[in-house]
């Protein structure tokens, strides 16, 4: 006698839906979650940075206009010694705002586990659909 169970088609399609439905709604969580972590940590980079920017506004005026006296000491016109560091200190700011702009692009915000849990369980769907 067999004693493999055999399960009608409707009944086997119908599980497989199921367990799709739960296994979607499983991963809609994740995704939730992991975007939710990402937001957060996003956050306290931007507070973290402005904190320290507000923190080092006047520590870098003092030490600009020390250059700028320094400079016109030396024997530099005070208006020229003003342009070469003020003009210096704006290219080290562009550059940092370049940074820190492309770091803040979507690719890196983006939730790769979840991106990738779905893939492994399409995968594993179309598997079991084949069999």
């Amino acid at each position: 006698m067999d004693t493999v169970t055999r399960r009608r088609l409707p009944d086997v399609v119908g599980d497989v839906f199921a367990s799709g439905t739960s296994l979607f709604r499983s991963e809609v969580r994740l995704a939730r979650a992991e975007v939710s972590e990402k937001i957060t940590q996003a956050m306290r980079g931007v507070i973290m940075a402005l904190f320290g920017a507000v923190l080092m506004i006047p520590a870098l005026v003092i030490l600009l206009t020390a250059l700028v006296a320094a400079l016109a000491d030396r024997g530099l016109d005070a208006a020229l010694a003003a342009a070469i560091v003020g003009g210096g200190a704006f290219l080290v700011g562009l550059i940092l705002l370049v940074v820190g702009v492309n770091r803040l692009t979507t690719d890196n915000l983006t939730p790769r586990a979840t991106i990738d849990q779905l893939r492994s369980d399409a995968a594993m769907a179309r598997d079991q659909v084949k069999t």
